[in-house]
């Protein structure tokens, strides 16, 4: 009996999309609504110490990205979001998150699954009100091999956003987010 090469092809794709981290699924937690004060997520940049690969840095917008998803995520929690401003009023909680690692290499799911790694931290009037680190794998999903490197990496800070939004709700010290 042979199996059709397109049959394989598509098998394997549709596996690599169900591969796992081989961690349980984190529970959903319930977003606190507040819907009060001010969020300023400080512009996002890279660590001094990554060593991302600059194609990635100049046409991926990690940055741009999960500063959006984070907005989204957490809109309900505050009154007023802003991004990337450089002044910030009394009162208002000050989200500081830089890029720590890129794992992506070209060539989209074909070279392998992709990574990110963040850190940050939440303060009010100069005091830390806590602070996380967080990691998200991405094989592609379903259809990966149509995906280039760049989608999935976006996939990567979609779900970073969400759990950062979700951290927001309860800020505690030293947290450990997504796949840590």
């Amino acid at each position: 009996m042979k199996i059709s090469y397109l049959y394989l092809l598509a098998f394997l794709i549709i596996l690599n999309g169900c591969v796992t981290t081989g961690k349980s699924p984190s529970k959903e937690v319930a977003v606190k609504h507040t819907g009060s004060g001010t969020l300023v997520i400080k512009q996002i940049g890279f660590s001094q110490e990554s060593n991302v690969r600059e194609a990635v840095r100049n046409e991926c917008n990690l940055d741009g990205k999960l500063a959006g998803f984070i907005e989204k995520n957490a809109a309900t929690q505050y009154s007023q979001i802003l991004t990337k401003a450089n002044s910030t009023t009394p009162g208002s909680q000050v989200l500081t998150i830089e890029i720590e690692q890129v794992q992506g290499g070209a060539g989209g799911a074909w070279s392998g699954g992709k990574m990110v790694l963040i850190n940050g931290k939440l303060t009010q009037n100069g005091k830390e009100l806590g602070n996380f680190k967080g990691k998200r794998f991405s094989g592609g999903g379903v259809f990966a091999g149509y995906k280039g490197t760049c989608s999935i990496l976006g996939r990567c800070v979609k779900t970073l956003g969400k759990d950062v939004a979700q951290w927001l709700a309860q800020p505690t010290p030293n947290a450990r987010l997504g796949d840590l």
